[in-house]
């Protein structure tokens, strides 16, 4: 058979959907190294183009953003793709979010990774995420995206039920393909940049919890900081270090109401093994999230052989196994009271070689692996 060219489509790195790009960098790199003799992929990303944010009077800096990434959605995104279509043989859509895109693509040929259903709550559960009828007509198209590909494929067992409970998938169309550890998150992981070393240094020795992902509502930031707030009473040497996320206004009042700001180290764009360092060295990684799609921040600690704390929710009970340890969505003195117990006695947690175990079930290697399979049986039909 010869070389199948497979698109690999991937989201705008200007939208700062971390977990989304790392899927995209780690599925090229194992397709191109591991799966080159049958497959060729490639990355397809157009340039982002700025409009509304150029235009002076436009006060509301936020608005003007989401124009402009939904002028490069629904608009330039399409646009290249049509110019590009005859360049590949398949085409794999890396963020459902992005599904709408399909819609110009062969769909005998396309497949899309649904991460979530995220996207589409405002159509499946209306009453629990209202929605203007203009975001709900966008979140039609992009699920009648998803709904044309010829395969749908899912992180987690959890996903899945979702997808079919709400009858949004047929589930003949569904292939799991779980995610993996990048070669960062480990023991033996490489040390830091000179640039990032100098982050490490200003966290210093001092004791702290980690939080890694962003601020999004389901993210539950307010539990976070609440638990922290009350912790940081028994132990005011404790820190909190925040990687990635922008704080929403609702966040910053809650920190400057709970007297934190002194007692947060909020970073930003870390390489991977800074973020493996910081894992390394907190007295526990901590996943308020009251939904999750997968929970890498999770499987990325156990790897470091950090010590993992996380809502005791079906996908990250999955994830974690009995190599986490999990509290109640919300219950603030549940989760203080784990927490410190951890922090008296690091010993209670689950065992280090559990802990090791557990993320050695995951693997970018096997992810590509199985994605290239699919493709390959889809051009074989």
């Amino acid at each position: 058979m010869a070389q199948m060219h497979l698109a690999i489509i991937c989201d705008y790195p200007e939208e700062n959907w971390h977990s989304m790009d790392l899927c995209a960098q780690m599925l090229l790199k194992h397709m191109q190294t591991e799966q080159n003799v049958s497959i060729r992929a490639i990355q397809v990303c157009p340039s982002f183009k700025w409009r509304c944010q150029k235009i002076p009077w436009i006060s509301k800096k936020h608005f003007a953003y989401n124009s402009d990434r939904l002028l490069n959605r629904f608009w330039d995104y399409p646009q290249h793709l049509k110019n590009r279509v005859k360049d590949f043989d398949l085409y794999h859509i890396v963020d459902h979010s992005y599904a709408q895109l399909a819609h110009v693509l062969p769909p005998e040929r396309t497949g899309v990774y649904c991460h979530d259903i995220d996207a589409f709550r405002s159509l499946v559960e209306p009453q629990q995420e209202p929605r203007p009828s203009w975001y709900q007509a966008m979140s039609r198209r992009i699920l009648r995206g998803l709904q044309s590909c010829a395969i749908v494929f899912y992180s987690t067992a959890e996903v899945r039920k979702q997808i079919e409970f709400y009858q949004l998938v047929e589930p003949s169309r569904l292939v799991y393909a779980p995610y993996g550890i990048a070669l960062e998150f480990g023991m033996n992981s490489e040390n830091a940049s000179i640039a990032d070393q100098k982050i490490l240094d200003k966290i210093g020795a001092v004791p702290f919890l980690l939080h890694v992902g962003s601020c999004i509502p389901r993210k539950r930031i307010d539990i976070l900081l609440e638990v922290f707030a009350q912790l940081r009473a028994i132990y005011p040497e404790l820190r909190l270090v925040k990687v990635s996320g922008e704080w929403t206004q609702s966040q910053q009042q809650q920190i400057a109401q709970l007297n934190l700001s002194e007692s947060i180290i909020h970073l930003q764009a870390l390489q991977r093994s800074t973020i493996a360092s910081l894992y390394q060295k907190a007295s526990a990684v901590l996943l308020t999230s009251e939904a999750e799609g997968f929970g890498l921040p999770v499987i990325e600690a156990l790897a470091c052989g950090a010590i993992a704390v996380a809502s005791d929710i079906p996908v990250l009970r999955e994830v974690g196994g009995q190599a986490a340890v999990y509290c109640p969505i919300g219950d603030v003195s549940a989760w203080v009271k784990t927490v410190e117990q951890l922090l008296v006695n690091p010993a209670s947690a689950p065992a280090l070689n559990l802990r090791l175990s557990q993320a050695q079930k995951y693997s970018w290697s096997a992810h590509a692996q199985i994605i290239a399979k699919s493709y390959l049986q889809l051009a074989n039909c």
